[in-house]
């Protein structure tokens, strides 16, 4: 089968080895769960604790995937149909092993992720020496992430279903918010709702701020108690089969002010107008710059800090971004859009949607409207 016909990890696979082979790589050493998870295609197995309790050694005709006694029957249960992987639950260390896997294969230029632990790199060294062998370890400088950065029409569909139970949550707070509730009791709410309602995790830790705490963008949810007159913002996704949403909405509790009216119809013109602007091809820098222009033209540019928006996928943060440092945006990539004001001790705004990058524009997976809700106070 050509390249061209495989779909899902089998095409991913392919990718990488395509890679290998520009790059002159015998074999790659992946240990990061993310990168795992894109490779394999294995759903329910990762749990994303940072003890990286996993490892791929890939080489051109053969792949292994080193886990231990926790994980293994996970694997074998949740691993696709027809898989290439050969799983191994040897006891050695996985810097032992993937020095003996690089024995076996008479592998000379290993290529390793960029961020890889300092002990564990060490003990891949050692593990080497130790086997007489002489390799290089050369860096492959974000390779994966960038391959990661588009998305195949799998990964589209989980995260498209990870935004329907982000949009209803949505929906039902736009009910369920009333003043005398805290801030920690809201969240607790949006996050119920969402596992009941089909998330299998949280995208991320959920932000949930009301009041003078919705100028601090990433604040913390806190026993405040949601007055009338507050903006609320909520700032959250669903996580589904590995893949995330991400999505920002901020109501006002009874009626808006003039000056909430002002900011908050900045922040959607803002919005809008960068939306219309993005098509494959373009620098996200210049994307970013234009969200700064024009809230900077409206007198508040000394109120958004910022970027305008990331990369969303297996990881809540991935590439490519809408920020300082310049990058081409490609079709097929999924990422933020989200501008904000936030007036230290008044209050803040930011509306986010996230969706797919394509030839000719931006397709957004959020469906909840950006008009401002007024809740009935």
């Amino acid at each position: 089968m050509a390249d061209t016909e495989l779909t899902g990890p089998a095409r991913r696979l392919a990718a990488l080895r395509g890679l290998m082979g520009e790059r002159g790589y015998d074999a790659v050493l992946v240990r990061d769960e993310a990168n795992l998870r894109w490779l394999t295609g294995a759903t329910g197995v990762f749990d994303y604790t940072g003890e990286y309790p996993h490892a791929a050694f890939i080489t051109h005709d053969g792949c292994w995937l080193h886990t231990d006694s926790r994980y293994f029957n996970s694997f074998e249960e949740n691993l696709p149909a027809g898989h290439p992987w050969t799983l191994d639950m040897d006891e050695t260390g996985i810097p032992a092993w993937a020095a003996a896997r690089a024995y076996d294969t008479r592998s000379r230029t290993i290529g390793i992720e960029d961020d890889m632990q300092l002990s564990f790199h060490q003990g891949l060294i050692r593990g080497l020496e130790d086997r007489s062998i002489a390799a290089t370890l050369p860096l492959m400088h974000g390779d994966l992430r960038r391959m990661r950065a588009v998305k195949d029409e799998e990964e589209l569909a989980l995260m498209r279903h990870a935004q329907s139970i982000t949009d209803a949550a949505f929906t039902y707070m736009c009910g369920f918010i009333r003043p005398g509730l805290t801030e920690k009791q809201l969240r607790t709410e949006l996050e119920k709702f969402m596992f009941e309602n089909g998330a299998d995790a949280l995208a991320f830790g959920s932000i949930v701020a009301s009041g003078p705490n919705t100028a601090n963008p990433h604040a913390i949810p806190s026993d405040r108690v949601v007055e009338r007159g507050d903006f609320v913002l909520m700032d959250y996704g669903a996580g589904y089969r590995d893949y995330r949403s991400d999505m920002t909405r901020t109501v006002v509790v009874g009626e808006p002010t003039e000056k909430q009216h002002e900011i908050y119809d900045l922040v959607r013109r803002t919005h809008e107008e960068c939306v219309r602007a993005i098509r494959a091809g373009v620098d996200g820098h210049d994307i970013h710059m234009l969200s700064k222009k024009i809230i900077g033209d409206a007198g508040y540019g000394d109120y958004y800090g910022h970027g305008l928006g990331h990369g969303v996928g297996i990881d809540i943060h991935e590439l490519p971004v809408f920020g300082r440092k310049s990058n081409i945006i490609e079709a097929g990539a999924v990422i933020t859009v989200e501008p904000g004001v936030y007036l230290p001790g008044v209050g803040g705004v930011r509306l986010e949607d996230y969706g797919v990058v394509t030839e000719d524009g931006y397709e957004p997976f959020t469906q909840s409207t950006h008009d401002l809700v007024v809740i009935d106070a």
